[in-house]
């Protein structure tokens, strides 16, 4: 279980979040909602330890995340992957290569320095381009392919950290409904095959309510809401959202099905 403990972070006089606890289950589904500026990105940009928090704690597995260091720190970013919106490829590399780099944690420090990588590595990272139907693009530069093939070679390298957690922030912000679909797809996939817990920044109410086990709800840096997603009433959505709430509760595909058959298709 991971236990975020009264969480807070401020940039100078701005508090990005305030007080956040919350306790998320292994194997769990997490929708985080909110509107832009809610502190969504930098909740969990505090989980995976790339924002240090100004104070309280985040425990999993009994220790401490927010006082790891070094060697400690860097296992922890491998067991809690982050996938983001802008995808964070090297365009220039090919498939492959880019999926590969999901896998330095587990290279000795030379093998990392030369890129040098062995049988089991490659069979792993091409296992992970099977799951998601991009094998046959492992040797296509990374910036030649669209914005949803790039989020699942995104995904794909997430997957081949062998992570406990996946924790995606806003990962079909720029995506059409078709790759939107995809995407969300995958991340399902890898949180009901593998297991593994998975927490999303969502902008839209409907993809949430769809694919997630349970919704956090943010506004002004706080929680003002955390329950499934069958207790995300619209009176709800207008405390979270406020005028936006029409726009979020529009469905971006009408093809989206309800949760339980994506579930059951997983």
């Amino acid at each position: 279980m991971l236990i975020i403990d009264n969480l807070t972070k401020t940039f100078g006089s701005a508090t990005a979040v305030r007080g956040v606890s919350l306790n998320i289950e292994r194997g769990a589904f997490v929708g985080v909602i909110g509107r832009s500026g809610a502190g969504k990105s930098t909740l969990l940009r505090m989980m995976n330890r790339l924002t240090q928090p100004t104070s309280g704690r985040i425990l999993y597995g009994g220790r401490d995340v927010t006082a790891l260091c070094g060697a400690d720190l860097r296992e922890w970013r491998r067991s809690c992957a982050m996938i983001f919106q802008q995808f964070n490829l090297v365009g220039r590399l090919d498939v492959m290569t880019n999926v590969l780099t999901g896998r330095l944690a587990h290279a000795s420090h030379l093998r990392s320095l030369f890129n040098i990588w062995t049988e089991a590595d490659k069979g792993i990272a091409l296992t992970a381009l099977e799951q998601f139907d991009m094998a046959s693009l492992a040797a296509q530069r990374v910036d030649q392919l669209s914005g949803g093939q790039q989020q699942r070679v995104a995904i794909c390298r997430a997957l081949v950290q062998e992570p406990d957690m996946i924790l995606a922030d806003e990962p079909i912000a720029s995506l059409d409904p078709r790759n939107t679909k995809a995407v969300m797809d995958a991340l399902l996939r890898i949180n009901k095959h593998f297991g593994i817990t998975v927490v999303c920044n969502l902008h839209s109410l409907d993809l949430a309510r769809t694919y997630c086990d349970r919704l956090v709800g943010m506004a002004a840096g706080q929680l003002v809401f955390d329950g499934s997603p069958a207790d995300l009433t619209e009176s709800v959505a207008r405390e979270l959202y406020g005028l936006e709430a029409g726009d979020v509760m529009e469905a971006p595909d009408a093809a989206v099905p309800a949760r339980g058959a994506v579930a059951a298709a997983a």
